[in-house]
């Protein structure tokens, strides 16, 4: 049954339409006389950066969509830029929280979980869709989350993007550029106090070297942090050291490195019974677990480079390099049902070791070449990436736990039922082309790849015994859009793109190996950069289809992999990011998806964690004169619609309204801020599945001060 959208949701979407159009009219002052240096201006907002940092909320170019860093106002995709200011306004301290405000995106579908960010793009679990500087981060179940202060921006591209980055999920993918040095003197140095005991001191440093042709940063973070569920921990310490050396004007290579190591754990998953449909009966804080038994301790460490060499004023040779290690050793209690009596609670145990390491290379050459009056970006590369997985999962046995008189503290013998091991390598190798045509104010891009991947290794349940993986496939896949610009700043666009993600591994009951996943997308939409006014707005209706959907599922207690038929979203996105002259910076979307399973026993079913109706609507005013110069307010709501938990759809969550607050400082060197997420501390259950319910985030409060130079 289609979700009908509600009075608060309408009330919400038009707000976001009205800021947007308020905004846009705004721009409409009579334009100054043209002064001769103004076509310098333009040629050097043609080449920004897409790497750098952003001043305010407004991105012009981004490093994800075409690898050439072309203006997301010709870019015929949907592509959404969260800069690290807003970042910073809104006080996000993961990668789910900093996309919340972004259109097409669930950004933290399960609530307080700080072992991985799991937003979900176009109705599509973005766990395996992440990217760290335009390569993959790869990991069976979901990329682990990574530090956000060590982060310039974070790109969002919807879609299929096979072309230019290989196996992909067809919702889209999300790229997090890494703070990179800056040819110049900067620094910040500050410590945080914060809700659940987080205390924390960071900083971000950089300088040059010598004659200017080096420069450093080094950006880092100490935290120690409680959960919001009692007796787990979240402490964390990054350290990212990078370095940047240009021997010429044409000529430069980008060291970037960082170790990470955390200790999260899951939160409590609670019954149903006693939480969505129990009126919440057990708070958010409940323990499920036994501190005898859970542990976590990771660590995540990259090292790579970006080394750039123009030949000419028309050629130029990119190439990005990346090893990844990561390791983690995890034992958690979990819920796993509910007895009879409706109070006792039946938990188990998992007990995993991950330690795997992945290898990316993308080079590419970029040309611009002229044929008549048409202009041509052309795009020629190369990906290869290898990824060696090595896991043992086991489930266990634990004793039952009274949920309205809880005793902690029995035994917990090492009583394993279910045990999976993995011994696999996924390769592969891609080739792409891509052509970005500009004829007056038209726009045109398409590009081709073909990809080969070889997954190989040795897998083992004690259910399916042991299985020798030994899958080989290859795909070709595309890109297609046109668009044209028109002088007042308006483009309309239109695009076809496909995808293609080879799996590894194999259905965890049965053994058999995965098939690869393919999707296919039609978009048409509008892009709006208002002359003389920094802002960007954008409208897009889509049509995407994937086929061979990977899922988790449970079987007796314990989680396992399988595949199901095919899942067709369709969807309106709405979307306007300003920073006005005035000191007010606003971030409006608006999202509609429809998207169900097609085939199997799923047929009609909705996607897990995909609600039909989203809005969200982010504020921020700066005083840059009077008494209150450099006092700055934020505020924030955030509405996420109806959704299910599970594949069955039998657990649906209801809607929830959430509000933020944000308030800053600036007294030149220093900096003070508090930033409220869910002012109003919301009770809401984020997320309900086989291994039970888990409630948001409640009211979190974080205070900082920071010392500039």
């Amino acid at each position: 049954m289609s979700e009908p959208v509600s009075g608060r949701t309408g009330l919400l979407g038009g707000a976001c339409i009205a800021a947007i159009l308020t905004a846009s009219a705004a721009s409409a002052q009579s334009a100054g006389e043209v002064i001769p240096l103004e076509p310098v201006v333009v040629e050097s907002e043609a080449l920004q950066d897409p790497t750098a940092p952003v001043t305010g909320y407004v991105a012009e170019t981004t490093a994800t969509a075409t690898k050439t860093g072309t203006p997301i106002l010709e870019t015929q995709q949907s592509v959404s830029v969260v800069t690290a200011g807003e970042i910073r306004a809104q006080g996000a301290q993961t990668l789910g929280q900093a996309l919340e405000y972004t259109a097409g995106v669930v950004g933290a579908p399960y609530g307080s979980d700080a072992r991985f960010d799991s937003p979900v793009l176009r109705g599509f679990d973005g766990r395996q869709s992440q990217y760290l500087n335009g390569l993959k981060l790869m990991r069976t179940s979901g990329a682990p989350a990574i530090e956000t202060y060590g982060m310039e921006r974070v790109e969002v591209l919807l879609g299929p993007s096979s072309l230019l980055y290989g196996q992909g999920n067809p919702g889209g993918i999300i790229n997090q550029i890494q703070k990179h040095p800056q040819f110049r003197s900067f620094g910040e140095v500050g410590a945080g106090l914060g809700s659940y005991d987080t205390r924390e001191i960071f900083g971000d440093v950089g300088n040059t070297l010598g004659d200017g042709e080096v420069a450093w940063r080094l950006t880092g973070v100490l935290r120690q942090a409680d959960m919001q569920t009692d007796e787990l921990d979240n402490d964390r310490y990054y350290i990212a050291p990078t370095v940047t050396w240009k021997p010429s004007a044409r000529t430069s290579f980008t060291l970037l490195s960082s170790l990470q190591q955390d200790n999260p754990s899951s939160p409590s998953g609670l019954p149903a019974e006693l939480t969505l449909d129990g009126g919440n009966q057990l708070s958010r804080d409940f323990y499920i677990g036994e501190t005898s038994v859970d542990t976590s301790d990771r660590t995540m460490a990259n090292i790579g480079y970006e080394f750039e060499h123009r030949f000419n004023d028309s050629w130029t040779f990119s190439q990005n390099f990346r090893y990844s290690d990561f390791t983690w050793d995890y034992d958690s209690v979990y819920f796993s049902s509910l007895a009879a009596d409706g109070r006792t609670m039946n938990r188990g145990v998992t007990y995993q070791q991950e330690d795997t390491g992945t290898l990316n290379l993308d080079s590419h050459l970029i040309g611009a070449v002229s044929l008549g009056e048409t202009e041509h970006t052309l795009l020629f590369g190369v990906d290869l990436r290898q990824f060696d997985n090595d896991t043992v999962t086991e489930f266990g046995r634990a004793p039952t736990l009274d949920a309205l008189d809880p005793q902690y503290g029995a035994a917990v013998p090492r009583d394993v039922w279910y045990t999976s091991t993995n011994d696999t390598r996924l390769r592969q190798a891609g080739i792409y082309v891509q052509d970005e045509a500009k004829w007056g104010g038209w726009r045109a891009t398409g590009g081709l790849r073909y990809d080969w991947a070889k997954s190989e290794g040795t897998t083992y349940t004690n259910f399916a015994g042991s299985s020798t993986l030994d899958e080989q496939d290859s795909a070709l896949t595309g890109r297609a859009g046109l668009s044209y610009i028109f002088d007042n700043g308006i483009a309309p666009y239109v695009s076809y793109s496909t995808s293609f993600e080879p799996v590894s591994g194999t259905d965890g009951l049965t053994g058999a190996a995965f098939e690869p996943t393919t999707g296919e997308q039609f978009e048409i939409g509008v892009k709006y950069q208002p002359v003389g006014m920094n802002a960007m707005f954008t409208a897009a209706l889509y049509d995407l289809t994937q086929e061979n959907v990977t899922v988790t599922d449970t079987y007796q207690g314990a989680s396992y992999s399988r595949q199901v038929g095919k899942v067709h979203s369709q969807g309106l996105e709405l979307q306007g990011t300003a920073s006005l002259m005035e000191g007010l910076d606003l971030h409006a979307a608006y999202t509609y998806t429809d998207a169900e399973r097609e085939g199997g026993l799923e047929d009609g079913l909705r996607p897990t964690n995909v609600p039909k109706n989203a809005a969200s609507l982010w504020l921020n005013y700066t005083f840059d004169t009077g008494a209150l110069k450099g006092l700055g307010l934020g505020g924030g709501v955030r509405y996420v619609g109806s959704r299910y938990g599970d594949l069955d759809n039998a657990y649906r969550m209801d809607s929830v309204t959430l509000f933020d607050l944000g308030v800053t400082y600036d007294l030149g060197d220093v900096l003070a801020s508090v930033t409220v997420r869910n002012l109003t501390d919301e009770t809401y259950v984020s997320n309900c599945g086989s291994f039970g319910c888990y409630y948001g985030d409640g009211r979190t409060v974080m205070a900082r001060l920071t010392y500039k130079w």
